[in-house]
């Protein structure tokens, strides 16, 4: 969610309950999509976040051999959990044979079997945030602090999980609210926003040796970063969220060798995802001072470092897009998923277009769909 954007969620949450319709969860639904696809990726999982405060974080699936999305599995594999997955889920990931869901608001990483998303255990950490993997260790950032807007909000770490035990063996102070975080080499670095202590935003990368677990390094990026990933040349893509006035969003790219920014793409930019040397993202970029958003797409390549679009499909059904909210690219067949989290409130739903940017089909998705991970045979 965004940051500057939270103090205007809670002021408003008891009138959003009130006015709302009853969009509770249904029960474990099957919905036929297309015809049977076989190749080496069997399915996605897409993690709903569901909106602040309502508990309606959920879990679909996705499966290429049978044609079908399913949604809510995660409530019917584990029907003895009262309060299903919890709230906002912020990050799914899929490790060996484990599946595992950031769930923000509720403090907890929410572990699965990746074949049949019955739970196998429980990481409590408080505002967790991203998660990510390197030689038998999830490393996981945290907030450090409750969830709200505030000058003095702690300074965030990060965490090593044991991932046979999913027990927490490490953990590192790093930068102001931490986001997204990646292993390169010998180093994990940590995407810091500072966005809860607005307008006193962080603006650096967390650089932290993964022998010792020790911050070695902050790299001086830009404002509110948000998203960090690497290309197959080890170069890390960063991007910030600006504050919502004056200071656009943006793409930045940072040498992991030298940890110098070596380029400043001047875009406005809200996620992407990187597929075979090219970077596949979208904006959805909301201002205060006009009060609107704008939206805007596009491809770069990132073995020249060039937008080599600027857009991500030519099919009009794109435009059926309210709220563009969670982006993915299959690694085989490179069809493109965006999904649509429409008024934040009801089902959101998922557009899937082929690799020649013709539309394909659309489901219907939980509340605020937003993060894919695919599952391999």
């Amino acid at each position: 969610m965004i940051k500057k954007h939270l103090v205007y969620s809670l002021i408003a949450l008891s009138t959003l309950f009130a006015c709302q319709q009853d969009d509770s969860f249904v029960e474990e639904e099957e919905i036929q999509v297309i015809k049977p696809e076989f190749t080496d990726i069997k399915g996605f999982y897409l993690l709903n976040e569901g909106n602040m405060g309502t508990n309606k974080a959920s879990i679909d699936f996705f499966d290429y051999e049978t044609g079908t999305y399913r949604r809510n599995i995660f409530q019917s594999a584990n029907p003895t959990i009262v309060k299903a997955l919890g709230d906002v889920g912020n990050d799914i990931k899929i490790y060996g044979n484990k599946l595992y869901a950031v769930i923000n608001v509720s403090n907890i990483i929410e572990v699965m079997d990746v074949k049949t998303a019955k739970l196998i255990g429980t990481i409590p950490l408080i505002n967790c945030r991203y998660i990510t993997f390197d030689n038998g260790k999830a490393y996981a950032s945290s907030y450090a602090g409750p969830v709200k807007l505030d000058e003095n909000a702690p300074i965030g770490k990060v965490v090593e999980i044991d991932t046979a035990s999913l027990r927490i063996t490490r953990e590192e102070i790093v930068g102001y609210q931490p986001d997204e975080l990646v292993v390169h080499g010998k180093n994990l670095y940590v995407a810091n926003s500072g966005g809860y202590r607005f307008p006193n935003y962080d603006r650096t990368v967390s650089v932290v040796d993964l022998a010792t677990f020790k911050e070695t390094e902050k790299i001086d990026v830009a404002i509110n970063l948000h998203h960090i990933k690497k290309d197959s040349e080890g170069d890390l893509y960063v991007s910030s969220r600006g504050d919502y006035y004056e200071v656009p969003s943006n793409l930045f790219v940072i040498d992991s060798k030298t940890h110098q920014v070596k380029k400043k793409f001047d875009l406005s930019i809200s996620n992407y995802t990187i597929v075979d040397d090219l970077l596949y993202y979208y904006a959805n970029e909301f201002n205060y001072n006009t009060f609107k958003y704008t939206e805007s797409f596009g491809v770069i390549d990132t073995k020249t470092e060039q937008v080599i679009n600027r857009n991500l499909v030519n099919d009009p059904k794109i435009n059926d897009i309210r709220t563009p909210y969670g982006i993915a690219v299959n690694p085989i067949t490179k069809d493109l998923y965006l999904t649509d989290a429409t008024d934040y409130v009801s089902s959101g739903y998922v557009y899937a277009f082929d690799r020649n940017g013709k539309f394909k089909w659309k489901v219907t998705a939980g509340n605020i769909p937003a993060h894919f991970v695919f599952v391999h045979r």
